[in-house]
């Protein structure tokens, strides 16, 4: 008992006067040296004068007393030192949930039940383990018992059951949990929560590793978590809690959880710092004024790789991508419906030119089966082939022809045929070599160059022939896996395109999704790439590797096919290199 006390009295003394929260989300967070205290005069008075004057219950003094200690054993192997990350991925709402951006950068503070090792494998993060019923409707989630919120408070299976509920009720990009979730329960009896669906779904364990999971007790209040704005803190029940959200500096401030009972961080806190474009961010890494630097789904700038290593100051991780730059046509839309004209276009495309151009020979030259090679049950497509004979030939076979030699092919009304390129800035170069491409044959091209929120409007309601977008690797394994939340007409999201509704490659979803044999699902792994490389949904105009640099002085670095170094394990494995 005098030694619990002992620990408390210390603890008091070296506790930061500013680990206590206030508003919002974030309010009462963490305990400050007053609170702490007050707590300490309430465990004495338990203690020596029994329950009914001391006003209260030992056992929570108990557990303050353990808590105490973590903290005190967490402080005693962090050196109180920062780490910063830097990022062209910009905030531009203190929106826990509705800011995208943010969200991914929320993961350490709020992880998700599951997580993706280094080689691929799905793992539990949050879940220490799961079972799955034989027909695949049903899904328990076994919890770890020792998750504490930075408030304090245990994490719990209701916790988990409360998230997935509120994404699907109140996010647009999770509405089909709404569609498919038939009941919901949960055990504090073996720390469980089940979750049954009306159909078969296999890859429940892939959705799970992108939700991050949110205190109940908190979060259940706020009705309409898109606009909710707090600049933080937010309770978190990662290793650090994200304490502060400043705008106007434009970093995010992660703070350690002082209820985290995992292994201990090296580093007191961790920022990330955004700015507004990647060279900004770029010459923030030069400067040494950052450790390392991440973009989701995207790589270091292959133009500043070369700058950088000038230093001596940065090491560098590289690996291949599970995403890609991709080529999107109107499919509602003549002539981009008709096949023979997709096929056209697909063969006016310089290829070796962009993966020159774009990945500075960190790319190659994409097959029609639109997958990656790093994916899973990966099929060797042909590879698409540049011919600008071949796809003049094509166009004139299919009925499109230039009647009145004004040099442009008119459509099968006799109109001139005039393509529209949607892009958004990222891609605007690309976009202008496309436009020189489809000129070549034939093809009248403009470029239209918008932000990402008009984007996302007008590739909604169908308002453009051509975009050029990307998969991000969620994106390549999300739904069905293998690129298909892309192009599902039934899928919902900001960067799907939600725009292929043929009963084949539905059944197809709908088949992966159902079965779990491995032989069965690498056949359908096989029969969806061979749909991409016949019917080209879509055309795949590079594949490339994910390059991120890091600062010499740290080691412990590792990246996950789905988030890069962005994940829960460098943040309590990375140390200071001891050389």
């Amino acid at each position: 008992m005098i030694l619990t006390v002992l620990i408390l009295m210390l603890v008091a003394n070296v506790l930061p006067a500013g680990a206590a929260g206030s508003g919002g989300a974030g309010e009462s967070l963490s305990m400050s040296k007053a609170e702490l205290s007050d707590a300490i005069i309430l465990y004495m008075k338990v203690l020596y004068l029994g329950e009914e004057e001391g006003e209260g219950e030992l056992p929570e003094a108990e557990f303050l007393a353990g808590a105490a200690a973590a903290y005190l054993e967490q402080a005693a192997e962090s050196d109180g030192s920062v780490l910063k990350i830097a990022t062209p991925s910009v905030i531009k709402s203190a929106s826990f949930i509705g800011d995208s951006s943010l969200g991914v950068f929320a993961h350490l503070s709020n992880p998700p039940l599951m997580k993706m090792d280094a080689d691929g494998r799905l793992v539990g993060q949050l879940a220490e383990s799961y079972e799955v019923s034989e027909n695949n409707t049903q899904w328990t989630f076994y919890i770890r018992d020792d998750l504490y919120w930075s408030d304090g408070e245990k994490v719990t299976p209701e916790d988990v059951e409360f998230s997935i509920r509120y994404y699907g009720k109140e996010t647009p990009w999770a509405r089909w949990i709404n569609d498919t979730l038939e009941s919901s329960t949960f055990s504090d009896a073996d720390n469980s929560v089940t979750f049954k669906f009306n159909k078969p779904y296999t890859r429940i364990n892939l959705e799970f590793a992108t939700y991050n999971i949110l205190p109940a007790h908190v979060w259940e209040s706020i009705e309409n978590p898109m606009e909710y704005v707090n600049e933080g803190p937010y309770v978190g029940c990662g290793p650090y809690y994200l304490k502060l959200i400043d705008l106007n500096a434009g970093k995010l401030v992660f703070e350690k959880n002082p209820y985290w009972k995992g292994k201990a961080p090296a580093f007191g806190n961790v920022e990330v710092h955004y700015y507004s474009n990647v060279d900004v961010a770029t010459l923030a890494l030069e400067k040494g004024d950052a450790d390392t630097y991440y973009k989701y789904a995207g790589s270091y700038p292959y133009p500043n790789i070369e700058q950088l290593e000038k230093t001596g100051n940065f090491d560098f991780l590289e690996k291949t991508n599970i995403g890609l730059v991709f080529l999107a046509p109107n499919l509602k839309k003549a002539p981009l419906s008709d096949l023979e004209f997709r096929e056209a276009l697909s063969y006016a495309i310089n290829y070796e030119e962009l993966v020159r151009l774009e990945t500075l020979g960190y790319g190659d030259v994409p097959n029609r089966g639109f997958v990656p090679p790093s994916m899973e049950a990966f099929k060797e497509t042909e590879k698409l082939e540049y011919s600008p004979e071949k796809a003049r030939e094509a166009l004139e076979k299919a009925g499109y022809a230039d009647s009145n030699g004004n040099g442009i092919l008119e459509d099968k009304d006799g109109k001139d045929i005039e393509l529209e390129i949607l892009v958004r800035t990222d891609y605007a170069r690309t976009g202008e070599l496309l436009k020189e491409y489809l000129e070549e044959v034939g093809l009248a091209a403009e470029l239209r160059t918008v932000d990402k929120d008009t984007w996302f409007t007008l590739k909604d309601s169908y308002t453009y022939d051509l975009t050029v977008t990307r998969s991000t690797p969620w994106g390549m394994l999300m739904h069905a896996s293998w690129g298909s939340g892309y192009f599902d007409s039934r899928r919902t999201g900001q960067g799907v395109m939600h725009n292929v509704d043929d009963p084949e490659f539905l059944e197809l979803c709908d088949e992966i999704l159902a079965t779990t044999d491995p032989a069965e699902l690498e056949t359908c792994a096989h029969e969806l790439q061979d749909y991409y490389a016949e019917e080209l949904p879509a055309i795949p105009l590079y594949w490339n590797n994910v390059v991120t640099p890091f600062n010499r002085e740290f080691e412990g670095w590792y990246a996950d096919p789905l988030y890069g170094i962005y994940n829960l394990e460098n943040f309590v494995n990375v140390r200071k290199n001891s050389a």
